[in-house]
């Protein structure tokens, strides 16, 4: 029992000692709470010492967690760099952010920042508070800061690239995406933002790279086989691109921007069937049906299907005059029902507020492939099927080719 209790004094005292100069060390008074519970511990002790009496279980279980075992434990923490204040003020700003204090809440982080430049928790969540509050330059500085001192925050760098993509900065945001991608290629955010950075700089080889790559880890994502469709098409490869956008509709069959796309490709290939098809389809989209009967109406009139083209017309005038009008007036397809056409005499003051909900993106590519279809619909069938003659003729070239160049291969090695 006394070698107990004089083993008990030396090492609470000792480390008693030692925490108070750690205290004086690094001026830092949170110490200060354990010191009190370390000294409460001891007094546990110098009662039982200085009355003689016999501690039940609980009181001796409390002296040694008070003057011991606590202590200990942030003596360990501490070597392994979790520093009490920077716990305590993490804590604290942890909670003054669920009460929407943001202000003590920078200020508990910053008092870390103060003592610790290193701290990356601090620094991740100051970034963190910053983005809430719109300060988007100061929480890409935290946020690189936190990448600084941990290498594989791939979280960070995401932010880091949004926030500079939201800058209008995209040259360092794709800069810093490609970075990403090396380091976790299976990222799926970073490729898409990536991609879409690539699609508005108009770099699509680029973009068909990244979402190609995106594919080998998710190929069954819609938005990647969407996207990579929209890239094919804007390098006028409509061949890849209806075979991304057919992929994507197996996924999503009710992606109504893919039928209009997958009927303006059947238009350029003259198969006149299937655009009408995917036309009727997309009808079902507010924002396509009114292009989408503009379209059916020029399919009926090539079908000299007049009565029919009268009616769709008509239906996409009713439920977008302004828009159609200016089409229907320039195209000269429209001239042998032009009597028949209902157009609104006020039509100046016609007020029709068909929300967007296509992005920019799908408005670039909507706007492309009509621009496409009305070039080559002046082309004969008898030019696309020779295009796709022609087409055909130069892979079997090439097949042909390798072939030979294999047999040739052998015959030096025999």
């Amino acid at each position: 029992m006394l070698l107990e209790q004089l083993l008990f004094i030396f090492v609470s005292f000792a480390i008693f000692v030692y925490m108070f100069f750690r205290m004086i060390k690094r001026n830092d008074t949170s110490y200060v709470t354990i010191l009190v519970l370390e000294a409460m511990g001891i007094a546990i002790n110098f009662l039982e010492v200085l009355f003689n009496i016999k501690l039940n279980v609980f009181f001796m279980i409390l002296k040694y967690v008070l003057a011991v075992l606590v202590p200990i434990i942030i003596i360990v923490l501490e070597k392994q760099g979790i520093y009490l204040y920077e716990a305590l003020n993490l804590s604290k700003a942890k909670i003054y952010i669920m009460l929407k204090d943001n202000k003590k809440a920078k200020e508990a982080l910053l008092n870390i920042l103060d003592k610790n430049k290193d701290s990356y928790k601090a620094h991740k969540l100051l970034a963190e508070i910053y983005e809430k509050e719109g300060g988007m330059r100061k929480a890409i500085d935290e946020y690189v800061q936190a990448i600084d001192l941990n290498k594989q925050d791939y979280n960070s760098y995401y932010k880091v690239a949004e926030l500079l993509n939201g800058l209008d900065k995209k040259e360092e945001a794709a800069e810093m995406l490609f970075n990403l991608l090396n380091k976790k290629p299976d990222t799926y955010e970073a490729s898409m933002l990536l991609g879409d950075i690539l699609i508005d700089t108009e770099m699509y080889k680029d973009a068909v790279n990244v979402y190609q790559e995106a594919l080998k880890y998710n190929p069954y994502s819609y938005d990647i086989n969407y996207n990579l469709g929209i890239a094919y098409t804007m390098l006028n490869d409509f061949q890849n691109a209806k075979i991304c956008y057919e992929k994507a509709a197996e996924i999503n069959s009710i992606a109504y921007t893919l039928k209009y796309s997958l009927a303006e490709i059947a238009l350029i290939y003259k198969d006149i069937e299937e655009a009408e098809k995917k036309f009727l389809e997309a009808v079902n989209e507010e924002e396509l049906s009114a292009d989408s009967y503009y379209e059916l109406s020029k399919i009926a009139l090539i079908k000299n299907d007049k009565d029919t083209a009268i009616k769709y017309i008509n239906t996409a005038i009713d439920i977008n005059s302004k828009k159609i009008v200016v089409k229907v007036k320039k195209d000269p397809i429209f001239i042998p029902i032009m009597a028949k056409i209902s157009i609104p005499f006020n039509l100046e003051n016609e007020e029709q507020n068909i929300e967007t909900r296509l992005s920019n993106k799908e408005i670039k590519v909507k706007e492309h492939l009509e621009e496409m279809a009305e070039i080559t619909r002046h082309l004969s069938y008898n030019d696309i099927n020779l295009l796709k003659q022609n087409r055909k003729e130069r892979k079997e070239n090439r097949e042909i080719q390798k072939q030979e160049g294999k047999e040739r291969n052998r015959e030096r090695q025999d």
